[in-house]
């Protein structure tokens, strides 16, 4: 029987210890095993690599080794799963300096007519992005408008063929007692279970 697969990203820079992005990807795999989904995940802040520095490298420069496999897994995935905390109004540095590294020209995007941009090579695929944040998400949402979550959406998951993409805004972290926590656990589990 066929299983769709998914691919779940954790952001999250700190590998020392758990925090709530970590235990929300946990929640939502226990919900896509419990709905019989493939599952692979990727760590970025358990991989070794360099950020890129200039164009010449992003678009003539290896692919560092430890992110060759992470190319393999986009290709194989279906539905991707991002989670990251709210730094800075923006995604932590080292989740852009991944997807900078991956999200490279002739990978995720081909040329064709010289228009380098024209072909999407990771159309086909859906994605949701998990953000924590200490403020409250709907002050998030409409007053400084999810610009860097849209950024995220339009100008990068987008542009390389990424859609739709799906959001999941939790506000007020650190106020949450575990109650609060349970609930958002059990949201997350059940859209493992459907794989949205």
């Amino acid at each position: 029987m066929y299983a769709p697969h998914i691919l779940l990203i954790q952001g999250h820079p700190d590998a020392s210890k758990p925090h709530l992005c970590h235990a929300l990807a946990n929640a939502y795999a226990e919900g896509a095993r419990a709905g019989g989904f493939e599952l692979r995940t990727i760590d970025v802040a358990r991989l070794q690599f360099d950020i890129l520095r200039n164009p010449f490298e992003w678009e003539h420069g290896p692919v560092p080794a430890g992110l060759k496999t992470v190319q393999d897994d986009l290709t194989w995935a279906e539905h991707i799963v991002f989670f990251f905390p709210l730094w800075l109004g923006d995604m932590p540095a080292l989740l852009k300096g991944f997807l900078e590294q991956v999200a490279r020209p002739g990978f995720a995007f081909m040329s064709a007519d010289g228009n380098p941009f024209v072909h999407k090579a990771l159309t086909g695929r859906s994605a949701r992005v998990v953000v924590t944040m200490g403020m409250p998400a709907l002050v998030y949402r409409y007053y400084f408008r999810a610009h860097s979550v849209k950024s995220l959406e339009r100008n990068i998951l987008g542009f390389i063929g990424i859609k739709p993409v799906n959001e999941t805004l939790i506000g007020r972290v650190d106020e949450m007692d575990e109650e609060d926590i349970n609930t958002w656990l059990t949201k997350l589990h059940a859209l493992g279970r459907r794989a949205v």
